[in-house]
This record gives structure tokens, C-alpha cells and sequence, in this order.
């Protein structure tokens, strides 16, 4: 009994080392587009955004299969000639805003623009009421 509870939980942990991706990568994960001026307009929107995996990683950094999914995507269609903005926008509809290190202003994040000016004004408000203070009791 205890020998069938351990090969199970052994089984178990070792779920994980069973779990590798064992589709081929994605055909321009790892390969550039022969035309340098498209390799380097996907290039330089690749490294605008994040991986969804590794988070502090860009996709052209990652080694994760979905960067290189991305990457590819990326490749497919700068190589149709579509624009990187559009790009953007696209991958930001499928995998939401946080993938973008590049974030746009909407209704969600306007308060993360605003936060850092709204404290900085309290900062300046509250010192200033603090050195006006201080030099009226003296005079």
C-alpha cells in the first residue's frame, strides 16, 4: 500500500518533466526575414513587447515557445507588409495591454499616469505649507 501511494505521488511530481512542448517551433521563431530593412522593423517592435511568460523579458530576448510564437508572427506579418503599429494593436487585442511595454492611456490605466503627478502636487503642497509656516512664526 504505501509503496502504490509513494510510485503515485512520484508519478505525480514528475508530471511536469512529461510536459515538454513537442510541437516544432514556430517556421520565423528563430530564423530573420532576408530583407535587413523587415528584419529590422520586426526587431525593433519586438523588443517593445513582453513576454507573457517570462514577464521581464522581451520576445526577442525570451527563449519561452510563445515568445517565439510571437516572433513569429511578428516575422509573418512585417513580411506581408503590414504596418508594426497595426501589429501592435493586434497583439494587444489577443493578449491584452500587458503586453506592450509601451501602454497605452484608456479608461483602465489613466490612473497610473496620473498617481505620480497627483502625489507630486500633494509632495509640493504639503512642503510648501510646512517652509510658509515656519517663517511666519518667526517674523
Amino acid at each position: 500500500m504505501i509503496r502504490t501511494l509513494f510510485a503515485a505521488l512520484v508519478l505525480m511530481l514528475a508530471g511536469p518533466v512529461w510536459a515538454d512542448d513537442s510541437m516544432p517551433p514556430a517556421p520565423w521563431a528563430y530564423r530573420q526575414l532576408p530583407d535587413p530593412a523587415q528584419e529590422a522593423k520586426a526587431k525593433a517592435l519586438m523588443e517593445t513587447l513582453r513576454c507573457l511568460v517570462c514577464q521581464s523579458q522581451s520576445i526577442a530576448d525570451s527563449d519561452a515557445s510563445i515568445a517565439g510564437d510571437m516572433r513569429s508572427q511578428v516575422r509573418e506579418r512585417i513580411a506581408a507588409g503590414e504596418d508594426p503599429e497595426a501589429i501592435r494593436a493586434w497583439l494587444i487585442q489577443r493578449y491584452g495591454d500587458y503586453v506592450s511595454y509601451e501602454p497605452r492611456v484608456s479608461a483602465a490605466t489613466w490612473p497610473l499616469f496620473a498617481a505620480p503627478l497627483l502625489l507630486l502636487a500633494l509632495a509640493a503642497f504639503l512642503l510648501r505649507k510646512r517652509f510658509t509656516s515656519g517663517t511666519e512664526t518667526e517674523a
